[in-house]
């Protein structure tokens, strides 16, 4: 033993003293961020075969956590790629599973609070710039029109020095804004292969607010959105491969309450349990809708520690999958499995 390690030691102080010499060099850190940026730029972006469902932001406004963003799911195809909500950070989660930014389909917008819409514009500018051919539509329920005619508004000049200063060649500024598209419950898009179908919600007092479910090849899933349990969802769930649904833990809640010293801040955050659906409450319903698998994202509160998301399992089977952002669900036609990817 001490002869092996009279040998390794000359080793580990040769490669210490390399990385020092590539690190503290001119050369050496160019030739270090040379490799970096070609492994960046090389990487393979997201190919999978069948109906993609990737989490971009699972968390809710009530607890900060730098490793979740905002809600946001993406569901991709090898001919689709649309968004459903655009929180805040959401496009960062975009970059790194490496989605196909600059063929992004569309985007779907279950409602207009802050935490839903935030980096809207920024999701919009980076598909634009990655080279996406004509203005991005965005589908949501009455009131669409206002959000995106006011990113569009606040964005004008933005767009117009990018297009002043790259060309038209490369940034059209016809490809530039937003396209608002007013949704009514029913079929919100559909192709030969997709259909993507928009249903009411309960969020009040916001009103209207939708879910929306997708079938591609047999496959599909739904996205609740923010609502309380509701049983309109589980009608259009029914039989559904996959749902991503929100959940609030009444306990922990609770618990989170009871430690602000504010009374304004405690009574803002213990409104919020009159619009989101009680985790313990989903299970049922969704083994009565005959939904192959449940899964929750937009955490109320965020599980930022593992406590937290223990008091979440509580009353729960064991089952129910709790996301994670950059987990990954894959459907492939022809099959009843659900092949889950960690992040």
């Amino acid at each position: 033993m001490k002869a092996l390690k009279i040998f390794i030691a000359p080793i580990v102080l040769i490669a210490a003293s390399a990385a020092a010499l590539l690190y503290n060099t001119e050369a050496g850190q160019d030739f270090l961020i040379d490799r970096a940026a070609q492994t960046m730029v090389n990487a393979k972006p997201f190919n999978k075969e069948g109906l993609n469902v990737i989490v971009c932001g699972s968390a809710s406004p009530l607890g900060y956590n730098p490793e979740r963003a905002q809600a946001c799911i993406a569901v991709v195809t090898p001919e689709h790629f649309f968004v459903f909500d655009t929180g805040s950070r959401s496009p960062s989660r975009i970059v790194a599973a490496r989605l196909p930014i600059n063929r992004l389909t569309g985007v779907f917008l279950t409602h207009f609070h802050s935490d839903h819409i935030a980096d809207l514009p920024t999701i919009n500018m980076d598909s634009w710039v990655r080279g996406r051919s004509g203005e991005l539509n965005v589908y949501g329920p009455e009131g669409i029109q206002s959000v995106v005619g006011g990113f569009n508004t606040a964005y004008e000049l933005d767009k117009s020095y990018r297009t002043a200063h790259h060309g038209e060649d490369l940034l059209p500024a016809a490809a530039a804004p937003m396209n608002a598209v007013t949704l009514q419950p029913g079929i919100a898009y559909q192709d030969e292969n997709i259909t993507v179908t928009a249903f009411i919600v309960d969020h009040a007092p916001i009103d209207p607010a939708m879910g929306y479910r997708v079938d591609y090849k047999g496959r599909s899933v739904v996205i609740s959105g923010d609502t309380v349990s509701t049983p309109s969802l589980f009608v259009a769930a029914k039989n559904a491969d996959l749902l991503l649904h929100d959940a609030l833990s009444p306990q922990a809640l609770k618990n989170l309450i009871s430690a602000i010293q504010s009374q304004r801040m405690a009574k803002i955050v213990s409104d919020v349990e009159d619009y989101h659906a009680h985790s313990t409450n989903l299970e049922a319903q969704t083994k009565a809708a005959g939904i192959k698998q449940l899964a929750f994202y937009h955490f109320v509160p965020v599980p930022n520690n593992p406590l937290i998301l223990k008091i979440f399992e509580r009353g729960l089977s064991g089952n129910t999958i709790f996301t994670e952002d950059l987990m990954t669900f894959q459907m492939l036609p022809d099959s009843d499995e659900i092949i889950v990817s960690q992040p």
